[in-house]
């Protein structure tokens, strides 16, 4: 995999010239490998599935606003000289996503978000302890009981949080710090792409309801609720995830000429 702007990234080159590049963006303590193949490498279309700053193999360090984050993933852009591009963010990574559809909307073809809201407050217990390596693993513990539905593979749910208990403490909780000061619900009117707002039906921490207030506030908007799904919706519900994303890719309007990785 490649690095551009010091963001490490999967590429999927499946894409044809008509339809859009795919920006993928984890949430916290997360890295790319949190997409699925299935997402990772959508059928006809080129994917790129980033780690953010002081995840998975990017150096640099965790941003404590969502702001900082966004202005990496622009910085990444330009160095690839991709213009436009459908953002699709779980969690953390959908707070990423609705900044740049509010922030920089001349970079935004299509926002799909997953796991996600217009605010994303914090419990208080995994913001103090993420701050200390002695009480790491507490948080690792926690955010695994939540993060899963109850039908969720117990190997899934170990894999997972081997792989976020990888991460630098203090990148998560400048991860945690930029998810609790985020708050778009005054601005979500201003979001012109057409979006999809998608999420498990037992979703912990962030229930349907914060899906369904992104659908009735974003202009173009739609809401799909997975059954049988917690808050790592793309891990649990792969396949069905992969194929509303395509449905959702679909629809979005594209011209080829104006976005193209490598044009001036």
């Amino acid at each position: 995999m490649p690095i551009n702007a010091n963001i490490y990234f999967f590429e999927h080159q499946g894409g044809q010239a008509r339809k859009p590049p795919v920006v993928l963006i984890h949430g916290a303590g997360g890295t790319h490998l949190h997409w699925p193949a299935s997402v990772r490498r959508l059928p006809e279309y080129s994917v790129y599935a980033l780690d953010l700053p002081g995840h998975g193999k990017s150096e640099g360090r965790g941003q404590q606003i969502i702001a900082g984050y966004a202005q990496s993933v622009l910085d990444w852009m330009q160095a690839l000289k991709m213009h436009k591009a459908v953002f699709i963010g779980h969690s953390m990574g959908g707070a990423v996503a609705l900044t740049l559809g509010i922030q920089h909307p001349e970079c935004v073809l299509g926002l799909g978000l997953v796991g996600t809201g217009a605010r994303l407050k914090v419990a208080p217990a995994l913001l103090e302890n993420a701050a200390r390596e002695e009480t790491f693993p507490s948080v690792i513990e926690m955010i695994s009981d939540w993060a899963f539905g109850p039908q969720a593979d117990p190997r899934l749910v170990e894999l997972a949080s081997k792989r976020m208990a990888e991460i630098r403490p203090t990148v998560l909780h400048s991860d945690f710090t930029a998810c609790d000061t985020f708050d778009v619900l005054d601005t979500l009117g201003e979001i012109q792409a057409p979006s999809l707002a998608l999420c498990g039906e037992n979703d912990q921490l962030t229930p349907p309801r914060h899906s369904q207030y992104l659908a009735d506030h974003i202009p173009n908007a739609e809401v799909k609720i997975l059954p049988d799904a917690g808050h790592m919706v793309m891990l649990e519900k792969p396949n069905e995830v992969a194929e509303a994303l395509l449905a959702f890719l679909s629809k979005i309007p594209y011209q080829p000429g104006d976005i193209n990785r490598g044009s001036s």
